[in-house]
């Protein structure tokens, strides 16, 4: 049965040199007072030094988020500490280097001090594709030796590229090519846990925990059970305690039998619910938000890229939306009142509604179904989804895209790899010049101050995307708001010049390399360059025939 602990006690029971589990996204099932207690242990002690941390999904904030005010105050009272960008796994950092030896994770932008670390070779850091590491828990849990996929062929992971290895001090062979019934896969093979480090929202005394107020139904269960079955221990913290044998058993999502230790937060603000919420309950399936309550996108350069991103609609379909700019395309579908036509996805889960942007990416206001992200990198790594929209980070000739490093920035894959490599069309989205100054309206566009960073490159510096092994029929469209590309026999085609534009002095002479032009160039459809568009439907019944 459970033990009940402080925060404090927690922090003892992990030892020197252990590998540490975490599940979640963003805030949501991070352990932010456990974290804390464990970051103080060390800057008193020195201990715990040197863990492996493992995770799946980013975690922590990018210094964004609401109900500022109220945190601040319970700082001051003595409650947890944060401000912005500060919560979430850079809580492991906050005390210098040495606390956290090797981290191997998805995403890895948002933890800044361990970025830091990271960049100064100060500690191991290692990415691999979000859905390998989600479900590579399943394995372990199950006694597997590891996950067999074809995911990351051709890709940084592969360990013919890199590796997934992010830095110089990054020595270990985390991922092997291997030949299965005379095809090419990629082996990641498991490993031993020794600490799980989850959060839920509530438990009762038996250990039992309940995600009720979570947004994402996390990983936890899968983390938890390879924990134990490999001999470690579990270690969950919670906004709320229940009596024993009172809480719905279908809402217990890690059984108490695979708990050890619960803590109950003694500060509820250390249990986000998401980067941006302390807690939405339109998140969480509490209520049902009208649509309206959404605010729509402003009228830039960055609409009329997702106004272009959901002209590929058709109805039916099952569309993932990455972070950044891809999120916003939900807001301009449900400006445009097809919501209800479509369904819209996110890899920790959401299923239908409306999936947010940052600062609460992960999290969808009103969705029809949460399911857990190991069940969607299902769905996802069997090509469930029939269209998905990704940022750009930089792209070259061969249609190769990287928004995992660039150049000092580490930021990882994310499920961008998973994703990418298995849905039948494939849109990458972002301006096609940084920093630039542009004008958009009236149906047309015009750039008023060019750009200081080239999106549009000879050659990556990593490769996120790799174009060389887009699958066999796969479409895979490019869209800014100057120009959309297509991928074209392995070459870089441009397909489309936005209305008021030259090609050459606004397009081509932009880029470090000149695309191949389409016999057939088209005109970007004017109506996207207005304030108002209502032209959507139109494009969605034609895509539907």
């Amino acid at each position: 049965m459970a033990k009940f602990i402080t925060a404090q006690a927690a922090a003892e029971l992990i030892p020197d040199g252990a590998t540490v589990g975490i599940a979640g996204m963003g805030m949501s099932g991070w352990a932010e007072e456990i974290a804390c207690a464990i970051r103080d242990r060390y800057a008193e002690t020195g201990h715990p030094k040197g863990i492996h941390l493992k995770q799946g999904s980013a975690i922590g904030d990018w210094g964004y988020g609401n109900n500022f005010i109220g945190w601040n105050r319970s700082k001051r009272e003595g409650g947890p500490d944060t401000e912005h960008g500060s919560r979430g796994a850079t809580r492991l950092g906050e005390a210098g280097p040495g606390l956290v030896g090797k981290w191997t994770s998805a995403h890895i932008g948002s933890a800044f001090t361990l970025c830091d670390q990271a960049r100064a070779n100060q500690l191991e850091s290692y990415c691999l594709p979000q859905g390998v590491i989600i479900n590579l828990w399943r394995e372990i849990g199950a006694g597997r030796p590891g996950l067999l996929t074809k995911t990351g062929l051709g890709t940084f992971v592969d360990p013919r590229v890199e590796g997934g290895r992010m830095n110089e001090c990054a020595k270990d062979e985390l991922v092997k090519v291997v030949e299965f019934n005379g095809e090419e896969y990629l082996f990641y093979p498991g490993f031993k846990v020794d600490v799980a480090l989850l959060r839920g929202t509530i438990a009762d005394e038996n250990g039992n925990i309940s995600f009720s107020h979570e947004s994402v139904i996390n990983e936890g269960f899968a983390v938890a059970n390879a924990t134990k079955n490999t001999g470690g221990i579990v270690i969950v913290q919670v906004e709320y305690l229940a009596k024993a044998e009172t809480l719905n058993p279908k809402d217990i999502k890690i059984p108490g039998v695979l708990v050890d230790y619960v803590v109950q937060a003694r500060d509820p603000k250390s249990c986000w619910q998401a980067e941006g919420d302390y807690w939405e309950p339109a998140f969480s399936g509490q209520i049902r938000k009208p649509l309206k309550e959404i605010e729509p996108l402003p009228f830039d350069e960055r609409k009329v890229i997702c106004r272009r991103c959901a002209m590929e609609l058709k109805r039916g379909d099952l569309i993932n939306l990455g972070v950044g700019m891809p999120a916003d395309v939900a807001k301009v579908v449900a400006e445009e009142g097809l919501i209800d036509q479509l369904t819209m996805s996110t890899e920790s889960g959401m299923v239908g509604g409306v999936p947010s942007a940052l600062p609460s990416f992960g999290s969808a206001y009103n969705p029809e179904a949460i399911i857990t992200p190991n069940e969607m990198f299902d769905l996802i790594s069997g090509g469930g989804l029939d269209m998905t929209c990704l940022g750009i980070g930089e792209v070259d000739r061969f249609g190769n895209n990287n928004v995992s490093r660039m150049g000092k920035r580490l930021t990882g894959p994310g499920g961008f790899i998973d994703i990418s490599s298995t849905t039948q069309t494939v849109i990458f989205a972002g301006t096609l010049m940084g920093k630039a100054k542009v004008k958009v309206g009236d149906g047309t566009i015009a750039v008023e101050q060019e750009g200081t960073i080239r999106k549009f490159v000879d050659q990556v510096g990593q490769i996120t995307f790799s174009g060389q092994y887009a699958r066999p029929g796969q479409k895979v469209l490019y869209i800014t708001e100057r120009a959309v590309f297509q991928l074209i026999d392995g070459k870089m085609t441009l397909i489309e010049l936005a209305p008021g534009l030259d090609l050459e002095k606004d397009v081509v002479s932009q880029m470090g390399f000149r695309p191949e032009i389409s016999a057939e160039l088209k005109t970007m459809d004017p109506g996207i360059f207005r304030e108002t568009w209502g032209g959507l439907a139109a494009y969605v019944e034609a895509n539907s025939k």
